[in-house]
């Protein structure tokens, strides 16, 4: 995406609660120079929803608009053997089943 004020965009859009089924069960996948390196659902979030929001409330307060990050599937450049990191001009596409895919390039 481009950088605006130096900052990246979360993603290519915004998803409204009615915009998918609850919980949502969501193909999620990231490339790397376009080879695969993550696939997962949104199905298999360790934990639900629910929980987090209830978690995190219990110690901050959450607006409308706080984005929550809930973690990484497998796949990760640490989880390789030897590990595999980024490098300048890497091209990183993160991608949502009926969202889109966010594009990067490592500065």
């Amino acid at each position: 995406g481009k950088s605006l004020d130096g900052f990246t965009p979360m993603g290519p859009c915004i998803l409204t609660a009615d915009g998918t089924a609850f919980p949502p069960a969501l193909e999620i996948s990231c490339k790397v120079n376009g080879q695969e390196r993550q696939r997962s659902n949104t199905a298999l979030l360790i934990h639900g929803i629910p929980q987090i929001i209830e978690e995190l409330s219990a110690g901050m307060t959450l607006l409308p608009g706080t984005i929550i990050a809930t973690g990484t599937p497998a796949g990760v450049g640490l989880g390789f053997d030897p590990p595999k990191f980024l490098s300048a001009g890497d091209v990183v596409e993160c991608s949502v089943q009926g969202i889109g895919t966010l594009r990067s390039t490592v500065r």
